[in-house]
């Protein structure tokens, strides 16, 4: 149990893909059970949901970026392009909050969000970006042997 509070809180040295993708299993866990708990607490109201997920997003932010500032550093990586996809995340989400860009339409007697053109092509990016960053993370094999954040972690397993 230590080791997942100090890999979700901590900011120093390296983690390797399999730490990475524990965290971001724990992370993807605890989300979906506080969405599920705010959607009750939402009554089925979009706005009231909407700041909700602003909330969650603050929430998860410090431990995203704990998890992947460290699977950057093994990639001997400062980290510049997580901390755009943290930022990039947050500002979206706030943009769906106040409804910056998004019209509610009427989808059979459901109100949908529904985003306009530049909202949808900045989205877009964002997505690609984000499956960049998921390559990244998650996918691409650390330094090997020491670097400038620390020992290699595949090292230290041994």
């Amino acid at each position: 149990m230590d080791n997942i509070v100090s890999l979700l809180t901590t900011t120093e040295g390296r983690i390797g893909r399999q730490q990475w993708w524990i965290g971001i299993v724990v992370l993807i866990v605890i989300s979906i059970v506080a969405s599920i708990i705010l959607g009750i607490i939402s009554l089925g109201n979009a706005t009231v949901m909407a700041w909700l997920a602003v909330l969650l997003n603050i929430a998860l932010i410090w431990p995203s970026y704990c998890i992947g500032i460290k699977r950057r550093h093994d990639r001997d990586n400062d980290g510049t392009d997580l901390k755009i996809l943290i930022a990039g995340s947050l500002i979206l989400n706030l943009l769906q909050a106040t409804g910056i860009g998004v019209t509610m339409t009427d989808m059979g007697g459901v109100m949908v969000p529904v985003p306009a053109i530049w909202l949808g092509v900045i989205n877009f990016i964002f997505a690609v970006f984000a499956i960049y960053m998921l390559v990244q993370l998650g996918f691409l094999k650390g330094t090997t042997g020491s670097n400038s954040y620390g020992a290699d972690p595949l090292d230290a397993a041994a």
